[in-house]
C-alpha cells in the first residue's frame, strides 16, 4: 500500500491556516483581497514551517511575463550613475521571474526622451521608468500611455522640500542680514525651479534681513558654472553663502577656491559623489541635500514590477525623505565608501 504523499509548501500552509491555496498565494505575494487577520496568520505559519517562495517557479507556472522599458539619462553621471545602479540592482532581483527589462538611455536630461519614450511604447512594453526633463513635452505622451490603461506614479525627493531644508540650513549658517545666491540648472526645469522657490521662501522667513542677491542659471555646464560663480563673488564682495541645487557643484567649489573666498562663503550642495569628499573634509562644502538616487531607482523598479506582476497598488506619488550630509555623517553614505567612484 502506497503512503500518502506528505504535504509541503503552499498546500501545507493552506491546510494549517484553514484557507484556500489561492488565499495563501495572495498573502505570500502581496496581492489584495485578503483580511489583515488572515494575512498575519498565513505569514506566521509560513515562517514557522520555514517556507520560502520560489518566484522563478511561480512565474513559469503562471505564465505571466511583463516587459518594462527604462528611459533614463546617462548625464549628469554623478547623479544618474547612482540612479542606474539602483535600477540594475533591483532588476537583478527579478531575474527569472518573468520580467524583461528594455533599457534605452538618453544622452542627458531633456534630450531625446520623447523619441525614446515613443520607441518603448511601440515595443509593446507593459510599463516605463522615465525621468522627464521636459515635463511639458512629456505630459502628452504620458497621457497617451495612461489612456491605454497604464497608471503613472512619481518617485522622487519632493523638490520644494529640498529647497526649504537648504534655506533653513543656510539661514542658520550665515546669520541675520547675510547675502546669499543660488546656482541652478534651468528654471524651466520643474525640479530646479521648485527647489529655488523653496529655498527663497525658507531663507527669507528664517533669516532676518537676509537677501538673495542672484539666481544663476548655469545650464549644468561646468565652464558656465565656473565663469558665472567667479563673476558673482567678484561683484558681491560680502557674499556669505551659495546654494547649488543641482549635482553640478564642483565648478562652484573651484571658483570659490580660485577667488580665495571658500573659507567665508558657506556652500550648500546637492547629493554626493567621491570628488566632493575633499571639499567636505576641508570645510569648503558645509552641507549637501541628498536625494537618494540609488533608492529612487530601486523603488521605481520595485513598485512597477510588483504592480504589473502581482497587482500591488501603484501610488500616485512616492516621496522620499531627503537626508542632510555634513562632514560628521559623511562616512555613512554609500557614495563615500567606494561603492561608486564618481
Amino acid at each position: 500500500m502506497r503512503k500518502a504523499r506528505k504535504q509541503s509548501g503552499i498546500p501545507l500552509i493552506a491546510k494549517l491556516a484553514e484557507v484556500s491555496i489561492g488565499t495563501v498565494d495572495r498573502a505570500l505575494h502581496g496581492r489584495p483581497g485578503i483580511s489583515p487577520q488572515t494575512l498575519k496568520r498565513i505569514l506566521k505559519i509560513a515562517r514557522q514551517i520555514g517556507y520560502k517562495a520560489n518566484p522563478a517557479a511561480r512565474a513559469l507556472s503562471t505564465g505571466r511575463h511583463v516587459r518594462i522599458g527604462i528611459c533614463v539619462p546617462r548625464e549628469i553621471a554623478y547623479f544618474y550613475d547612482e540612479l542606474w545602479d539602483g535600477i540594475r540592482d533591483e532588476a537583478d532581483r527579478y531575474a527569472g521571474r518573468g520580467v524583461e527589462f528594455l533599457p534605452l538611455a538618453v544622452p542627458e536630461l531633456g534630450r531625446g526622451e520623447q523619441s525614446a519614450f515613443n520607441k518603448l511604447l511601440r515595443s509593446a512594453v507593459n510599463g516605463i521608468v522615465v525621468t522627464p526633463g521636459n515635463p511639458e513635452a512629456m505630459t502628452s505622451l504620458i497621457d497617451i500611455a495612461e489612456q491605454r490603461g497604464r497608471r503613472s506614479s512619481v518617485v522622487c525627493i519632493e523638490p520644494r522640500l529640498n529647497g526649504l531644508i537648504a534655506g533653513e540650513l543656510m539661514a542658520n549658517f550665515v546669520g541675520a542680514g547675510a547675502k546669499v545666491a543660488i546656482v541652478t540648472g534651468m528654471l524651466k526645469t520643474v525640479d530646479h525651479s521648485q527647489k529655488t522657490e523653496g529655498f527663497i521662501a525658507s531663507f527669507r522667513e528664517r533669516s532676518s534681513g537676509g537677501e538673495i542677491v542672484a539666481v544663476i542659471e548655469a545650464h549644468e555646464h561646468p565652464d558656465e558654472s565656473f565663469r558665472k560663480t567667479m563673476h558673482l563673488v567678484e561683484s558681491e564682495r560680502d557674499l556669505a553663502g551659495i546654494y547649488v541645487n543641482t549635482v553640478n557643484c564642483l565648478p562652484v567649489c573651484r571658483a570659490l577656491s580660485a577667488a580665495k573666498c571658500g573659507d567665508r562663503v558657506r556652500l550648500i550642495a546637492t547629493d554626493l559623489f567621491r570628488k566632493m569628499i575633499p571639499y567636505f573634509e576641508r570645510g569648503a562644502i558645509a552641507a549637501s541635500i541628498h536625494q537618494q538616487p540609488y533608492v529612487q531607482g530601486q523603488l521605481a523598479i520595485r513598485s512597477l514590477v510588483e504592480h504589473l506582476l502581482h497587482g500591488a497598488e501603484l501610488a500616485r506619488s512616492q516621496y522620499l525623505n531627503p537626508s542632510i550630509i555634513l562632514r560628521s555623517n559623511l562616512h555613512l553614505f554609500r557614495e563615500a565608501n567606494g561603492v561608486r567612484s564618481g
